[in-house]
């Protein structure tokens, strides 16, 4: 299932949201050599977070991530790459993905706190996203990159605000393609409930390709800080609106 649209009007332009789409996709093209081999397995150990790194593990070792690169994982000096691991991305469909899921559900988020309390927020879902990642593995030494984490934060912010929303989804059944409407809590807890599922081996140190317990983070984070940064008058006014085209529609 992917999300093509929402049935939820942007009340302003979402000028944050845009940004972040544009620094990412920028990041991409300048950093990671639209997906060249070298760029992007350099970019990858310069600017992806890798938990032994951070946290210091005595047990170090060299991390391949390409076959021209072998990344050398240094302890202690990595903090950094909590924030910068959400601008990187591993391809470009992962690269697509994300910034279409973020354009997708952070528009109404944007507008349901202002633009400065956006970014702050999403930053700080990205941030709980990185250290979840890193309390369940720390001695992981997987890079991890996207925004993935940062989006589920604002993921886990819209299903707080806007439960009920009608969320257009492209389904693909075999060779059968069609669309389908859902409330917006059914298409994010679904989701959410695959990232539960799929992080679990995880616990048991198995490490895989995909950092599910940053998408469970991210996701939390969003779902508890938006009772900080929303701002009740633009959210009061964002539920009128769509009341009133509720009654128009029906």
């Amino acid at each position: 299932m992917f999300p093509i649209h929402d049935e939820n009007p942007t009340l302003r332009r979402p000028a944050v949201t845009l940004s972040l789409i544009g620094l990412t996709t920028l990041a991409w093209f300048l950093l990671q050599g639209a997906g060249s081999e070298r760029a992007l397995a350099a970019s990858i150990c310069s600017f992806g977070l890798i938990p032994a790194e951070v946290v210091g593990s005595p047990d170090l070792e060299l991390v391949p991530v390409g076959r021209n690169l072998i990344c050398r994982v240094e302890p202690g000096d990595a903090w950094h790459t909590a924030f910068t691991s959400m601008f990187m991305h591993g391809g470009w469909f992962h690269l697509i993905g994300n910034m279409w899921f973020l354009w997708i559900f952070g528009n109404n988020v944007e507008d349901s706190m202002g633009r400065f309390r956006f970014l702050v927020f999403y930053l700080c879902c990205g941030l709980g996203a990185a250290f979840a990642q890193v309390f369940i593995d720390p001695s992981s030494t997987v890079p991890m990159v996207g925004a993935s984490g940062a989006i589920g934060g604002v993921m886990g912010a819209y299903v707080v605000l806007y439960p009920r929303v009608a969320v257009t989804l492209l389904v693909f059944l075999g060779f059968f393609v069609t669309t389908v409407q859902i409330p917006a809590y059914l298409m994010l807890g679904y989701w959410f409930a695959l990232q539960l599922l799929g992080g679990l081996p995880q616990l048991g140190g198995s490490e895989g390709g995909v950092a599910f317990w940053a998408h469970v983070g991210g996701f939390v984070s969003g779902a508890v800080l938006i009772f900080v940064f929303r701002d009740k008058g633009l959210v009061d006014e964002h539920r009128r609106i769509l009341r009133r085209l509720e009654r128009q529609r029906g």
